[in-house]
């Protein structure tokens, strides 16, 4: 059984508690938070994702120094929360300045991280509100909000809503958007060799890609 803990905690606190139980969890300001389970739609399209990134690294010379770890969790500056994104990009050359990520595997720094990718699932609004706020206050340069299923607000993804991977770009220390729909080309700016479009990713691969 997992042990109940008082309300609002601290980083720390919650990676103390962290249970080994194969269930996910993040901390949303001070409260813990159980992820939900991913459905098949959405393991199918993280792991797309995964393999053209690999692909990617070893095409522009980065395999070795660009990974991809299986897990970890990331620390925003607030110190109330805690984030275990779907996917996460990281860069060999700086994970030294990272002292907890040997023991903990835990990001702290910004410039450890090369992308940051979320599937969107029934919690978009994480995605779309805190995380794209804390990531960007945080200074991550990339990050990716692939909403397969077209689950978030209208705000963000229009009207009719329809399957949209947005890429936030961090410049000037604010976050731009660019949106990619249907079968438009994606022009990354960490990866611009990453070579599908949009319409293949929501389709998680299952498409030729001539």
């Amino acid at each position: 059984m997992v042990q109940a803990l008082r309300k609002p905690i601290t980083f720390e606190e919650f990676i103390a508690w962290y249970p080994n139980t194969g269930v996910r969890y993040e901390l949303h300001d001070g409260v813990i938070v159980e992820m939900p389970k991913p459905t098949g739609k959405h393991s199918d399209v993280t792991g797309f994702l995964i393999e053209e990134l690999v692909l990617t690294i070893i095409q522009v010379g980065k395999r070795g120094i660009w990974t991809i770890p299986r897990e970890s969790i990331v620390k925003p500056s607030d110190e109330k929360s805690g984030y275990e994104p779907d996917i996460i990009v990281l860069n060999q050359e700086f994970i030294i300045t990272e002292p907890r990520w040997e023991s903990e595997s835990i990001i702290e720094n910004a410039q450890s991280v090369k992308l940051i990718i979320e599937v969107v699932s029934s919690n978009w609004r994480d995605d779309y509100y805190k995380k794209r706020a804390d990531y960007e206050e945080m200074g991550i340069p990339e990050y990716w909000i692939v909403d397969y299923a077209a689950l978030g607000g209208r705000t963000f993804i229009g009207n009719p809503k329809e399957p949209t991977l947005s890429v936030y770009q961090l410049i000037d220390g604010e976050y731009q958007v660019t949106q990619f729909k249907g079968n438009n080309q994606i022009v990354l700016p960490t990866f611009p060799e990453f070579n599908v479009t949009a319409e293949q990713i929501f389709r998680a691969g299952k498409c030729s890609r001539e």
